[in-house]
């Protein structure tokens, strides 16, 4: 029997994913930016095993055995003595000088019609920071998330990964807030479709979700997000921290995908719709996450017409959110969730014009590259 149909308003809370008043209403929702905590229900149970044979899955095991050696330490491995110039530090229109994703030639209407340099210049840094302050509160997000994994995963192999990913991920956490207090000077509150995201994958009761959430998507988009932040950057610093947490990110979205792919394995189709739609879910709220929004606001710029002008966009003229799902979709194939039931999710990820990355590698077959020892590589 066919899973039962969930609507786009079921799923995401609105018939249009593309439903601009929506998009915008929703970041206009965050009310507590200027609060210190924020609490989520957390809705799992702790789950203790008593079976304690190490190595029952051996591609966890060796995840695990290489965490182990791969640890590194923000304080003395990265040097903080490096003057940085945040407005030359990562300068979004460097490559190649085009505006594409923020401006089009054929809507001189935009409110950014008449921005000179000076003005591209200072949105360029906000952008920078922006982007920098999202990092840093979706690793807090992946510290919560994956204490939550060593708690409710069932096998003690993942437990014993699950446990040194806490430890890079406070580690990332230190070293994002750091480089904004300390070079930067300045950043922004969580972006709500992050946020709401977030809050969803640590309510949720069932700990293979939040390996969903939180492994193949979030972390997939992160890893894919500080890939094209390292190849842009001359900054020394940020180029070499960014490789540092490249290499952690990719055991992570590996552990996500060595444990999904057998627990998949063993879902029924209306199981798997279920993770489909999560996941579904996740990629509208990452690429809402991604319109920048608070930017704009800060520039004294109207949202709406910005955000109106990015969706419509084609997608060859979206590189830099594209490229963000080149780590989820192939991911998500290697799981079985493109295809499972009559593929609706390579229906729904056809419509956000993300499908062509599926062939691309996966990460649990590309993180071996990623490894801690070639950063030394990158400062020599």
């Amino acid at each position: 029997m066919a899973p039962p149909t969930r609507t786009d308003e079921e799923i995401i809370g609105r018939a249009d994913v593309n439903d601009i008043d929506t998009i915008i209403d929703i970041s206009r929702t965050n009310s507590d930016v200027t609060s210190i905590i924020h609490a989520v229900q957390d809705n799992s149970d702790a789950l203790f095993t008593w079976d304690y044979a190490k190595g029952a899955r051996p591609k966890l095991e060796r995840l695990y055995e290489k965490a182990k050696t791969s640890q590194w330490n923000a304080q003395t491995d990265l040097d903080w003595s490096i003057e940085v110039d945040p407005y030359e530090a990562f300068n979004i229109f460097t490559e190649s000088g085009s505006r594409g994703e923020f401006e089009r030639e054929d809507r001189p209407d935009l409110p950014t019609a008449n921005w000179g340099e000076a003005e591209w210049r200072e949105f360029s840094l906000e952008t920078f920071k922006w982007r920098m302050s999202q990092f840093l509160h979706g690793e807090q997000g992946a510290l919560l998330c994956t204490a939550k994994i060593v708690e409710t995963v069932p096998w003690i192999d993942a437990k014993y990964y699950a446990a040194t990913q806490v430890v890079d991920e406070a580690r990332h956490v230190e070293v994002f807030g750091k480089y904004l207090d300390e070079k930067l000077g300045d950043s922004y509150p969580i972006n709500v479709h992050l946020k709401l995201l977030l809050d969803d994958i640590i309510n949720d009761s069932r700990w293979d979700m939040t390996y969903l959430g939180m492994q193949i998507m979030v972390e997939g988009l992160a890893l894919a997000a500080f890939g094209f932040m390292y190849q842009l950057t001359p900054e020394p610093l940020l180029k070499k921290l960014l490789r540092y947490v490249m290499a952690d990110e990719a055991r992570h979205v590996a552990f996500g995908v060595l444990s999904l792919q057998e627990f998949y394995s063993e879902l029924t189709t209306s199981e798997l719709r279920e993770r489909q739609e999560f996941a579904f879910e996740a990629a509208v709220r990452m690429r809402d996450r991604f319109l920048s929004q608070e930017v704009w606001e800060r520039m004294g710029v109207p949202v709406r017409p910005m955000v109106e002008n990015f969706l419509s966009l084609p997608a060859d003229q979206k590189p830099f959110q594209n490229i963000l799902f080149s780590k989820i979709v192939p991911n998500c194939k290697k799981l079985g969730l493109l295809d499972a039931g009559d593929g609706w999710l390579r229906r729904r990820f056809e419509e956000i014009h993300v499908i062509e990355f599926e062939d691309w590698v996966d990460t649990g077959e590309e993180y071996e590259d990623f490894q801690v020892e070639e950063v030394a590589a990158v400062s020599a």
